[in-house]
């Protein structure tokens, strides 16, 4: 992890040697869930978690005749708001592209417009 130009000098670096052992040098590596990468933008994350998302999304649309609302909106916040949720304080200045990610996937599941605020619909589901 480091800045352009850090990143730029060690570019060709494979593998680093600690205390006679050589480690591979990665792009991304996954700590408590987030994927943190070199440049520490959290994109890998986001689409990560969005992928997820949007996978038990679509598994509740599938089975959504058989739920009540209430039902519904119990399995949207502990399967996939709890998700975006997760770790979400590392993303305090992730650049704006991923964030709109997460974004996306909250309003798809609110099934909310692109253009609003769905701040309050989660107030009302926590």
């Amino acid at each position: 992890m480091g800045t352009a130009t850090q990143l730029r000098a060690v570019s060709s670096l494979t593998s680093l040697s600690v205390a006679d052992v050589d480690l591979p040098v990665a792009d991304s590596m996954r700590v408590l869930g987030v994927t943190l990468d070199r440049r520490l933008n959290f994109d890998i994350h986001a689409s990560a978690v969005a992928r997820s998302c949007n996978y038990h999304a679509r598994a509740i649309r599938h089975i959504s005749h058989l739920l009540t609302l209430d039902l519904a909106q119990t399995l949207a916040c502990s399967m996939i708001l709890s998700r975006i949720d997760y770790c979400n304080s590392v993303l305090h200045s992730a650049p704006s592209g991923t964030i709109q990610k997460l974004q996306r996937v909250a309003n798809n599941v609110l099934q909310a417009p692109p253009w609003s605020d769905v701040n309050s619909l989660i107030q009302s589901l926590h």
